[in-house]
């Protein structure tokens, strides 16, 4: 079962069942609530447990809130390009990355609440960062790595909605396309979090240590910096 209802303080809230979920639990995701019951869960028994946990719910929407909808008044400037939504007499939609601007063409008629039209958009923006974090940040980090002297056996881009970066114990690097929509001295932070994670693979005081080594004394101002901004 999965459904959606609207709650006037809470806003959207997916009800569904899992096969796996042994327990009622709720998940906050980009201002959604996700209530998540057992099979054979009683509907009724989950609303309860929502409104039970109402007041804590509502702390953290304002901490994770829903993204603005992408339409043609968005303005976002990334890295490298910046973001041009704009209606056309064209019957299609379409995409072109051009001289540090992604122009994503929608017929004049498009409704931008349409939940397609914004996973369409969403899609457009995701193949832009990816080209872009393909181009530019595996370079940029082994640039980084032999100007600190770190050693790292490969790079890969990912599109985790969870984590900027991280670092295997063979020393390997992933990085999320996400990182493109940050600005450059917090791109480079979070490059050098991963390198220093060749060395130190926890966060321990060693780890901080190097890490203001490596930033100038500017890791605990970047790290709160960094979290001012969210993933795709």
């Amino acid at each position: 079962m999965e459904k959606t209802i609207q709650d006037k303080e809470l806003g959207t809230i997916l009800l569904r069942t899992s096969p796996r979920a042994t327990r009622y639990t709720l998940k906050i995701s980009k201002g959604t609530i996700t209530a998540t019951m057992p099979p054979g869960g009683n509907e009724a028994r989950m609303l309860a447990f929502i409104r039970e946990n109402k007041e804590k719910l509502l702390i953290a929407l304002a901490k994770h809130p829903a993204r603005p909808l992408l339409t043609d008044k968005t303005e976002m400037q990334t890295a490298t390009f910046r973001l041009h939504i704009f209606r056309t007499d064209r019957a299609n939609f379409y995409m072109k990355l051009d001289n540090g601007i992604l122009h994503i063409a929608c017929p004049a008629q498009t409704g931008f609440t349409d939940e397609r039209v914004q996973k369409l958009l969403k899609d457009f923006l995701e193949q832009a960062l990816r080209h872009e974090a393909r181009r530019l940040l595996p370079s940029r980090l082994l640039d980084l790595a032999s100007q600190h002297g770190f050693t790292c056996t490969g790079v890969k881009i990912f599109n985790s909605k969870s984590h900027w970066g991280s670092c295997t114990t063979r020393r390997s690097i992933n990085l999320s396309l996400s990182l493109m929509l940050l600005p450059w001295p917090l791109i480079d932070y979070v490059l050098l979090h991963e390198l220093c994670h060749t060395i130190e693979m926890n966060h321990s005081d060693r780890f901080w240590a190097l890490m203001d080594k490596v930033t100038d004394g500017r890791a605990l101002e970047l790290r709160k910096e960094l979290k001012k901004y969210h993933m795709l």
